[in-house]
């Protein structure tokens, strides 16, 4: 087996992209984050800044831990490859999960783990009907209202859009046959490796060792929470080190990372034959001439990144507690300088602006360089062709400026968008929209729509998008919240990127 050590890459360079990152963060006095970068046998580089916590004022280091968030994604998809006799990625999942209903349970474990099966996203479902991003739900409940709906977004295999919601599905199947992912975790990843991987179910669930994570309002840093659930889709805990120490293990294909780089990072296919960059819990991107594998992860306060390069069999993993980290952009910056290649600048020739598809709910927005699509945003860069492409696997983006409209593909799909042209449509629908199922419902008065209840009431601003079309735009916490509302007589449709399906009908009453 060839060694860990690869005189080609630049260390020192990849030092000085670690730095230049942390080091602004020791001089705010705030949280921070660690970077490091190593290859199958070392780490290479350790490089931390800022505070792991804003009460002690402890300094962030590379056993602080925090939440993964999304990075679980690949590990329970290595525990789903490793059960292949118990469950298979061509089983549809109403093989498990017997009381979905259609089309959703027609959905193949497959899809449902490699976003491209429209499973709308619980988390914006919810928010849709107005629960808020700190509200608790638990399993059963979110796993109920699954069971009640099982309209998708698109038809499976037809784009790639991402979502939660397949994770949970396929870790709620794994639990029928008595497959526990915590339990799986400490003893194929944990105890081998003599790390502290963790799942909590909630929250609120105590983690040895946690460190808080942070978001910056108007009046300053406050302590990040979330109220749902946490699946596996994003619910494991663990520090830097010990994250780089797993993936370490992938990259030798030895011990309990043995298979996981080829299986996970495997080619998958949408329905008519086109492939995608996204595998099971893993996206492929490129720099240059490089290509790396990696994931990311986002919970409130919480964001981390790894990258990996099969070929060098070197990464590097990013950890933070402060909100806005980017770290997509922290990985590539460090990566980049290790293969000595040089970042794209972001650029494109779309006139800035709000656009709209002819019918239903999709819109764009373009600003500095960023294309909004249904809430969800992705830099853009030129292309040898002239197109403006995004880096992100999860939402694939080849857009270009007609004269008259953006045409081109968001995640894989068709896509032409038009200048928004206005209607006469907030002076139609004042009064209260209901969903009778899920007993929400919210007021549309002047302009404003309003929902929850007392003083956790939140207010939306409405502007047209034309052909009964309106966009709404807000916060819940830390996160912005833009969707589209489609109006069609005494029916609205609500939709965000992740949920298109959530519809509300004018109270009769």
């Amino acid at each position: 087996m060839m060694s860990g050590v690869h005189t080609d890459l630049n260390w020192a360079a990849a030092e000085a992209a670690a730095r230049s990152v942390v080091d602004p963060w020791n001089s705010e006095n705030g949280p921070g984050g660690a970077i490091i970068v190593f290859d199958t046998d070392n780490f290479r580089i350790e490089s931390c800044g800022g505070l792991e916590s804003l009460a002690s004022s402890m300094p962030f280091s590379p056993d602080s831990i925090v939440r993964y968030a999304s990075i679980t994604k690949h590990i329970l998809a290595t525990m789903v490859l490793r059960h292949a006799d118990r469950i298979g990625l061509d089983d549809p999942l109403s093989r498990h999960l017997p009381d979905l209903r259609k089309p959703m349970a027609d959905v193949t474990v497959g899809r449902a783990l490699d976003m491209t099966a429209g499973l709308p996203d619980v988390r914006e479902s919810l928010s849709l009907l107005g629960i808020s991003v700190h509200t608790v739900t638990e399993a059963p409940t979110l796993l109920d209202f699954l069971y009640r709906h099982g309209e998708l977004n698109f038809t499976p295999g037809h784009e790639i859009s991402y979502s939660n919601t397949g994770y949970r599905l396929v870790e709620a199947a794994l639990q029928k046959k008595r497959l526990f992912f915590n339990d799986w975790l400490q003893k194929e990843v944990s105890e081998p490796l003599d790390i502290s991987f963790y799942a909590p179910e909630a929250w609120l669930d105590p983690v040895p060792g946690l460190v808080p994570g942070y978001w910056k309002s108007e009046s300053g840093w406050q302590i990040g929470n979330a109220g749902l659930h946490l699946s596996a889709s994003g619910s494991v805990t663990g520090s830097a080190r010990h994250l780089a120490r797993w993936l370490q293990s992938v990259l030798a294909d030895k011990g309990p990372g043995r298979d996981v780089l080829k299986s996970l990072s495997a080619t998958r296919r949408l329905a008519d034959g086109r492939s995608t960059r996204y595998g099971l819990g893993m996206a492929w991107s490129e720099i240059g001439s490089h290509r790396f594998v990696g994931h990311g992860g986002s919970h409130a306060g919480y964001k981390a990144y790894f990258l990996l390069d099969p070929k060098s069999r070197a990464g590097m993993v990013v950890v933070s507690n402060r909100e806005d980290t980017a770290t997509f952009g922290v990985a590539q910056k460090v990566m980049a300088a290790l293969v000595g290649e040089t970042l794209p600048v972001a650029a494109t020739d779309i006139p800035e602006g709000l656009y709209v598809e002819d019918e239903g709910p999709c819109w764009l927005e373009m600003k500095n360089g960023v294309a909004t699509f249904l809430g969800t945003g992705e830099t853009l860069y030129p292309a040898e062709d002239g197109w403006s492409v995004s880096l992100s696997a999860h939402l694939p983006m080849r857009l270009r400026w007609t004269g008259d409209a953006v045409e081109g593909e968001i995640g894989h799909a068709a896509r032409r968008f038009v200048p928004v042209e206005p209607d006469d449509i907030l002076s139609k629908i004042d009064g209260r929209w209901v969903c009778p199922a899920e007993h929400a419902a919210f007021d549309i008065t002047d302009g404003y729509l309003e929902t929850g209840v007392g003083p956790a009431r939140i207010r939306f601003k409405l502007t047209s998008l034309g052909k009964g079309r309106v966009l709404m735009e807000g916060r819940d916490g830390p996160w912005e919240k833009r969707a589209c509302l489609v109006f069609d007589g005494n029916r609205v449709l609500l939709a965000l990127n992740r949920s298109r399906v959530v519809e509300y009908w004018r109270d009769g009453r």
